[in-house]
């Protein structure tokens, strides 16, 4: 089984954001499968030529100004960093889902970034039509779980409404057949959370975990509650909270012991590079403020300790 190794980094800005090294309250012990130099500073995205870019939005689809406000912000970044994809994590509209809302609450706000031929892969949310599915935008080819290859990364989309057995069965065969460098999930509704609206899907957690550590799963993103969060790493793996694509919870987050980082007064939306063995990453507020970066590095053939 691979073992990802993450190197922390951190930029400070207003209230609502704490990184751990900066907060006694925030420490705890380190997973068992990570090892690595204390937290290192990271300026930026290498933005490499042949690396995979793509960028991380959750519970986005409101129609409101500001996720008008986060897809300008959006479109400004890729003029810096030109990611072709994004990754939607669910909740990715609100309300009445009629075809003009298609219109107002995913065409309209994202329109630079689709006439750009950046592509948008959805997962389903509570508050999302099952049909949604269907709908050409979210290029799910109507499934509710499916994975892809990108590059050097296989990704795996899951629907965390309903994780029946057969969901859990696929999932169980399809990591168990990728051969790719990296292994990411992403799906709604998150393992580990430190927001007081919901918090972790401890439930979920107990069905979905085992499969991904026996499998190597390298990085997971949800939303569902509407901050940022970064976790620490939890069994190996990489978790992230991105649900402020469009609704936000301010001071929502209650940090604790597996807290790494966290943003909760403004919207954000994160960026990602994955190039050869290292993943990079940056959240970015609403403002165009980084507000948390950092690189997981991966480490070929190397066996896990033991749990």
């Amino acid at each position: 089984m691979r073992r990802a190794v993450v190197i922390l980094a951190v930029l400070l800005s207003a209230g609502g954001f704490a990184p751990a090294a900066q907060n006694p309250a925030l420490q705890g012990p380190v997973p068992s499968r990570v090892e690595g130099p204390a937290p290192s500073r990271v300026e930026g995205l290498p933005a490499r030529s042949d690396s995979l870019k793509f960028a991380v939005i959750g519970d986005n689809g409101n129609g409101d100004k500001t996720e008008y406000d986060v897809g300008q912000q959006m479109a400004a970044a890729r003029a810096k960093f030109p990611f072709d994809m994004v990754l939607m994590l669910g909740d990715n509209m609100y309300g009445r889902q009629d075809p003009q809302d298609f219109v107002t609450k995913f065409e309209r706000p994202y329109a630079a970034l689709l006439q750009a031929g950046v592509l948008f892969y959805a997962s389903l949310g509570n508050h999302d039509n099952q049909n949604n599915r269907f709908y050409k935008g979210f290029n799910m080819g109507g499934e509710r779980y499916f994975s892809y290859v990108k590059k050097n990364v296989r990704f795996f989309v899951l629907d965390s409404n309903v994780l029946d057995p057969q969901q859990r069965s696929w999932l169980d065969e399809a990591l168990g057949r990728a051969r790719e460098d990296w292994k990411i999930c992403y799906f709604h509704h998150p393992l580990y959370s430190d927001a007081g609206r919901h918090g972790s899907d401890v439930s979920l957690r107990v069905t979905l975990e085992p499969l991904l550590v026996k499998h190597g799963v390298n990085v997971v993103f949800s939303g569902h509650d509407h901050i940022y969060e970064r976790i620490k790493p939890q069994k190996g793996i990489a978790y992230f909270v991105a649900g402020s694509g469009g609704e936000l919870r301010r001071g929502d987050t209650h940090p604790s012991g597996m807290t790494a980082a966290y943003f909760d007064q403004d919207n954000a939306f994160m960026l990602v590079e994955v190039a050869g063995d290292e993943l990079f990453f940056e959240a970015v507020a609403r403002s165009g403020t980084t507000v948390d970066s950092g690189v997981i590095r991966r480490q070929a053939n190397q066996t896990g300790a033991t749990q």
